[in-house]
């Protein structure tokens, strides 16, 4: 008789073990994306509070753009988050969900604001007539390649030399892109 409920002793002990950790992955997915919520929520809120004060119409857009430049390069290259962005690239494949809550935490709000300031500018004549979440992409895709990629794949470590000229090579290509036409 031990023979004929063995297997059946086996298969719930292997049920079990399944659902077991089926609520661990559950909720250990929960953790994470709270987890790492409040982290980037964290480090995000100060930089949002930079943008919405730097981001001001009324300033030559050149000084706007290179200080917004220096300041966002300068945040993604520091220590503490080249070590985040390789926590979400290194887990992303296991947990999607981190790349989406990343992703809604900060880029997406960072591109947001600045879609909302090169509305603005573009409404002013300030830059060239286009679209501005395209602007804004462009942007943000020209500070977040070159010497950030170099950071992030430890080729260099994080120097404010480097991030300055790199924001004003930034802010150079940039303009040369939306700069209004000239008028003879």
């Amino acid at each position: 008789m031990s023979e004929t409920t063995s297997p059946t002793l086996g298969r719930r002990e292997q049920n079990k073990a399944e659902r077991r950790a089926a609520i661990v992955q559950l909720a250990m997915r929960s953790f994470i994306q709270e987890l790492l919520a409040a982290v980037i929520d964290g480090a995000a809120a100060a930089f949002q509070s930079f943008m919405a004060t730097v981001l001001d119409t009324k300033q030559d857009i050149r000084l706007v753009l290179t200080q917004f430049c220096e300041t966002f390069i300068e945040r993604i290259s520091r220590p503490e988050a080249i070590a985040l962005q390789r926590l979400v690239v290194g887990q992303v494949d296991r947990f999607p969900e981190i790349g989406r809550v990343f992703f809604e935490h900060a880029p997406a709000i960072n591109h947001a604001t600045l879609t909302a300031y090169f509305g603005r500018q573009i409404a002013a004549g300030v830059i060239r007539a286009g679209d501005p979440a395209e602007a804004a992409r462009m942007l943000l895709d020209l500070c977040t390649g070159g010497y950030h990629d170099q950071v992030l794949y430890g080729i260099e470590t994080q120097n404010r030399a480097i991030e300055r000229r790199e924001a004003a090579r930034v802010v150079e290509q940039f303009l040369r892109c939306y700069a209004p036409l000239r008028q003879t």
